[in-house]
């Protein structure tokens, strides 16, 4: 089989350049006309590649490099080898994320699957849809009528843009992802299998269950990325609110009302409930769960595994199960496995002590 690349690099990248992104001087000695051809790997990389490290399980990968040029943090920098040019910064991720986009460009965002651009064969657009000039809809998506999709924007393969939903500019729509009574900003990236707008779980329990008609909307504001076959109800009586620049993994629950604020993180397994706040810079490990009508402070980080059953201050730190602070968190871990050791090992396998059965 060959060895296919699917992501080409774009021109090359000069050892100025490098420098120039990290923020920092190129060493003394290095040659600031020398380009990259691409970036790999630690292990793989070769003398026209570039790399970075910048944590410490890889000290001895970084050793044995042979990549042309490293971005690596201050204390790793000595165990750079001579061969390979080692650019000292504080962020050397964030740098060689920036630089990758650079030589990745088509990788920042889903493009057309198609191949091609403008209204593919077997795309099925209503007559009273707007399109801006430059929007790509690939075969078997449907836009509903009264939809309105700005210029530079890809919808995806079977992908579903239901009637009056309004997308911005430079945005991605995942194949078979399904958008309804929402609202789009610009450069939004919606990954494949994605639901965005249907109805929130909402019903008057009794002896039958009457259900509650869910008469919000989305709103995804500017920049936001969502991930595949995540999950985002349209509000019960008031919108939910995704705000940009928020990064949404795969397999997400968001539902109705929930308000989530500017540049939040939120990892893959989150289940979120109804008409809870999140405040700006919020992080939410994976596999949290978040109960109903809580506010997440601005800055709270919540670690993975943990529910979260009442508010949470602003710019703190929680964990566990229900969640609470760190510290205290971790003394409850702590002295759980001190009473563990002092029972002893037959206590461990629950055994009693005399050897009885």
């Amino acid at each position: 089989m060959p060895d296919t690349q699917f992501f080409k690099p774009a021109a090359g990248i000069t050892f100025a350049e490098v420098a120039a992104a990290a923020g920092v001087a190129l060493p003394e000695g290095a040659d600031p006309a020398r380009t990259i051809a691409g970036a790999a790997p630690l292990e793989s990389a070769g003398p026209a590649d570039l790399a970075y490290m910048d944590n410490a399980r890889y000290g001895d990968a970084l050793a044995q490099t042979r990549a042309g040029i490293c971005l690596v943090g201050p204390r790793f920098a000595a165990r750079c080898p001579a061969e390979t040019v080692a650019v000292v910064c504080r962020d050397p991720y964030r740098a060689y994320a920036a630089l990758l986009g650079r030589l990745h460009p088509d990788a920042l965002r889903p493009g057309p699957q198609f191949g091609g651009r403008g209204l593919a064969p077997g795309a099925h657009v209503h007559p009273d849809a707007r399109l801006e000039d430059g929007v790509t809809v690939d075969p078997g998506a449907v836009v509903g009528p009264g939809a309105e999709i700005g210029a530079g924007t890809v919808i995806g393969p079977n992908a579903v843009v239901g009637p009056g939903v309004r997308i911005g500019r430079d945005c991605a729509i995942g194949a078979g992802s399904t958008l309804s009574h929402a609202l789009l900003g610009n450069r939004v990236i919606v990954h494949p299998g994605a639901r965005l707008g249907q109805d929130g779980f909402g019903f008057a329990m009794g002896a039958t269950h009457l259900k509650v008609p869910q008469v919000g909307r989305v709103i995804v504001q500017d920049d936001v990325e969502i991930g595949a076959n995540t999950t985002v109800d349209r509000g019960a009586s008031r919108d939910t609110v995704i705000g940009e620049g928020t990064k949404i993994d795969n397999l997400v629950q968001i539902a109705h009302n929930v308000v989530i604020g500017r540049h939040c993180v939120i990892v893959s397994g989150v289940g979120i409930s109804g008409s809870t706040t999140l405040e700006d810079y919020v992080v939410l490990g994976g596999q949290v769960g978040v109960v109903g009508h809580l506010r997440i402070g601005r800055g709270a980080q919540i670690a993975g595994s943990s529910n979260v059953n009442r508010d949470v201050p602003p710019g703190s730190r929680w964990g566990g199960t229900p969640a609470k602070p760190v510290r205290a968190w971790f003394r409850e871990l702590t002295t759980l496995a001190r009473l563990a050791e002092r029972a002893g090992p037959d206590a461990k396998d629950g055994t009693k002590g005399d050897g009885a059965c």
